[in-house]
């Protein structure tokens, strides 16, 4: 499993991606995902590009932005190519996006087959550069739940649109994480891991407080203080080399948080480690 850790943690501090690369190499992250925000505004330092990256041990795993897909048609193709050309840059193998801005109930039968219809040529987009594109299970999208996540994969209907299983949000939508995980996987590519002390809290990560400098970080816990049960979603995953996944870490005391968090995900046991300590089989 190789673990990366979001530039969008750091969306607030006054730090460098050069900083970020030597503590994320020097605390065993493999890799870093870079917020789409973070990698437009590295093409003014040609300096930071993959080739330096590689030489730290790291890469980017995935450039994770928001594409219009809401808007006008000519915008969002001329997105998806400037995004697809950063991710080459950096040769990411995935660029991320969300299904749309309203949740599945909220969005009529015909702009659902707008978006659906959008995000099938976005992903043909995608695939012309190699990349694959991901869409993040997320509130107020139509990846708002397993069923609706499913229906939207086979609605797009392509092979290089895949999803980003954010587990926390999973479980926000009513779904178990392990159940749903199993339903989709054939599907994932990458994962984000983050937890919450209560469903009372949930609101803590709604893009306008998440992204306000002054927003509440009340409720954002540590990976393995919350109410997603990861030591029993991670342990089919742990021992697994292809899987990718990013820590997302919207909170404060960010580089303790992550180190400890990195350090809790070595520290777990795979399934096949318990029985022979238990001697259960």
């Amino acid at each position: 499993m190789k673990i990366s850790l979001c530039t969008i943690t750091f969306r607030h501090h006054l730090v460098s991606l050069e900083d970020i690369a030597r503590w994320a190499g020097a605390n065993d992250f493999q890799g870093i995902e870079l917020w789409g925000a973070h990698a437009r505004n590295l093409a003014y330092q040609p300096q930071c590009d993959a080739d330096w990256l590689a030489g730290q041990g790291l890469y980017v795993p995935m450039v994770s932005d928001y594409l219009p897909l809401d808007g006008d048609a000519e915008t969002l193709r001329k997105k998806t190519v400037d995004l697809c050309r950063l991710a080459r840059h950096w040769r990411a193998g995935k660029i991320r996006t969300f299904a749309g801005s309203r949740g599945s109930r909220d969005t009529p039968a015909e702009v659902r087959r707008i978006l659906t219809a959008r995000l099938h040529e976005v992903a043909g987009m995608t695939a012309d550069f190699d990349l694959e594109l991901l869409a993040e299970t997320h509130p107020g999208t139509l990846a708002d739940c397993g069923a609706s996540t499913l229906r939207l994969v086979a609605e797009v209907d392509h092979p290089a649109f895949k999803i980003n299983f954010d587990t926390l949000h999973v479980w926000e939508g009513g779904d178990d994480p392990v159940a749903a995980h199993s339903a989709m996987r054939p599907h994932i590519r990458h994962y984000h891991l983050k937890n919450v002390r209560s469903r009372a809290d949930l609101r803590v990560f709604e893009p306008a407080n998440v992204y306000a400098a002054a927003g509440s970080r009340e409720g954002m816990t540590p990976l393995f203080d919350g109410k997603v049960d990861y030591r029993r979603f991670l342990a089919e995953l742990r021992d697994d080399p292809t899987v990718e996944a990013s820590l997302e870490w919207f909170g404060n005391d960010c580089f303790n948080v992550l180190r400890s968090d990195r350090q809790a995900i070595k520290r777990l046991k795979s399934p096949n480690e318990v029985l022979l300590r238990t001697g259960s089989f």
